[in-house]
Order: C-alpha cells, then sequence, then structure tokens
C-alpha cells in the first residue's frame, strides 16, 4: 500500500517533464519559424512585381520570377557589370580574405597561448584596444596610404587588411585556451618537429571548430561589406555584388523591388552554402567537446 504514493509521485513528476519538453519544443519552433520567415518572404518578393510588393507582406508566390530575373540583367546591361561579373568580383575578394583572417588570426593567438615573452600581456592588451577602434576613424587615413602606393581602385585593400583581425584572435584565443593543450606542443617539440609543421599539423586540427565558425562569419562580414569598397572602389567595372545590388536600388527614375529582391536572392544564396559547407565541422566539434574521459 506504500508503494501507491510514489507511483503518483513518478507520473507528476514525469507529467511536468513532458510538458517542459513540450514547452521548449514550441518555444524552438517558434524561434525556427522567426529566422526562416524572412528569407521566405525574400525568396516570395522574387516571384511577384514590384506594384504588388508594395502592397504589404505575402505569403503566396508569384509567376514573375523570370520576367524579375531578366528585368534586372536588361536594367544593368551596359552600365559596367553584369551581376555575375558583381559576383565573381565578390567572390575573389571574400574567399582570399576568409582564408588570410582565419589562419593568421589563429596563428597569432597560438603564438599567444603557447609562446610566453615579456611582452605578451602588452600585445594581447594592444590586440583589444584595436578592437575598440571603428573603421570608419581610420578610413581617410587608409584611403590616402592606398592612393599613395598606388593600391586605390583595386582589389588589394579589401584582401590584405584581413590579415589583422582582432575580433577572430580574440575568439580564437578564448577557444584555444580550453582546447588546445601545451603538452602535446612541448611533445612535438621534443619528437623534433619544427613550430610551423607543429601549428600546421597538430594546432589547426585541434581547431578546426573554431575556424569554421570564425570562417562562416569572416565570409559573410566580407561578401556583405559595402562600406569599405564604396570607398576603395571607383569604377564600375569592379563593382561587388553589394555595390550592384545598392545601384538597383538607388536608380533616379523607379526602383523596381522585384528587381532588387532577385539580387538579395542571388546574395544570400552563396552564403548558405558556405554555411551548410562548414555547419558539419562546428557540429563534430561540439559533439566532440561533449564526451570527457
Amino acid at each position: 500500500m506504500a508503494a501507491k504514493p510514489e507511483v503518483g509521485l513518478d507520473a507528476s513528476y514525469a507529467s511536468k517533464i513532458r510538458a517542459k519538453k513540450i514547452f521548449r519544443t514550441v518555444i524552438c519552433v517558434l524561434l525556427c519559424i522567426m529566422s526562416i520567415f524572412p528569407f521566405y518572404i525574400m525568396i516570395v518578393n522574387t516571384t511577384l512585381s514590384s506594384d504588388t510588393i508594395k502592397h504589404g507582406i505575402h505569403l503566396i508566390p508569384g509567376n514573375k520570377l523570370v520576367s524579375n530575373f531578366k528585368g534586372m540583367l536588361d536594367r544593368t546591361a551596359g552600365k559596367g557589370t553584369t551581376v555575375w561579373q558583381a559576383m565573381w568580383h565578390s567572390v575573389i575578394i571574400a574567399v582570399p580574405a576568409t582564408v588570410l583572417q582565419v589562419y593568421f588570426a589563429t596563428l597569432t593567438a597560438y603564438g599567444l597561448t603557447v609562446y610566453r615573452f615579456k611582452l605578451r600581456n602588452m600585445a594581447w592588451s594592444f590586440i583589444m584596444a584595436i578592437m575598440m577602434i571603428p573603421a570608419q576613424v581610420s578610413i581617410i587615413g587608409f584611403m590616402n596610404l592606398m592612393i599613395k602606393i598606388n593600391l586605390y581602385n583595386t582589389y588589394w585593400p579589401l584582401i590584405i587588411p584581413a590579415i589583422a583581425a582582432p575580433s577572430t584572435v580574440y575568439f580564437m584565443k578564448q577557444y584555444m585556451t580550453s582546447a588546445l593543450s601545451v603538452e602535446i606542443i612541448e611533445a612535438a617539440r621534443i619528437d623534433g618537429s619544427g613550430e610551423f609543421a607543429t601549428f600546421n599539423k597538430i594546432a589547426l586540427p585541434l581547431m578546426k571548430p573554431a575556424m569554421a565558425t570564425q570562417a562562416i562569419f569572416a565570409f559573410i562580414a566580407s561578401w556583405n561589406n559595402l562600406y569599405t569598397p564604396t570607398m576603395m572602389i571607383s569604377d564600375n567595372r569592379k563593382y561587388t555584388l553589394p555595390m550592384f545590388i545598392t545601384g538597383l536600388k538607388s536608380d533616379s527614375i523607379r526602383t523596381d523591388y522585384g528587381f532588387v529582391y532577385v539580387g538579395l536572392t542571388l546574395t544570400v544564396f552563396p552564403l548558405l552554402v558556405v554555411y551548410f559547407a562548414l555547419s558539419k565541422y562546428i557540429i563534430a566539434g561540439v559533439a566532440l567537446g561533449g564526451v570527457k574521459e
């Protein structure tokens, strides 16, 4: 007879757990819908006419996708850069900038974590101080420097500065502090491994989840960058994709929002490709970090 209250208590506890799981599931589903909804509206708007888009939000796709795409191509024909050229320009900027940013930020974090030298704390404080300076403060001086060394109106000012990314260094150092064992590095040195070989063959594989995360952020930032290219690129034949889309929106005669949403969709698509290509490393890193001996 004494077991009945315990059974009732267990059933009540199980029902509370079930209710909490249902509540968490509902919240997660709502958050997913809120995240996906803007992308869905963007895709739907690519299939609608400009006048229809102006009248409000529509959830049902139309039949104007082909005409909007052709109209965008016709509108920009003969204006210096086609949409495909603009996309290629963004690729040749974003890809090397992402690689340089992630590699050298990891290398810098590795040096600050593994090596012990007198000015290490000062170097770390300097990197943190650089994070506080917005790009708008130094852009005029940077432009003058690029003009003097004949790099203005080229893509190099958009690629080379990616080597110095203090926010990425900060993230990589924080991750490396907990994920990289200094004993492994010392063991590799005892075995005769060189410093760069140790970094490239031992440290980098351990840092894949963090590098994948930062590669996504770096690619998105470089791909969507409008401010710096606008300041550095004056030739409309060298426009990047964000500059191209801005040109569609700044038409002095009439802005066709169907054309604009087609361009925005083309802008977002490579970002999704990069995310899904690198997300497996993030998931693998989370799974690996959750297993403790």
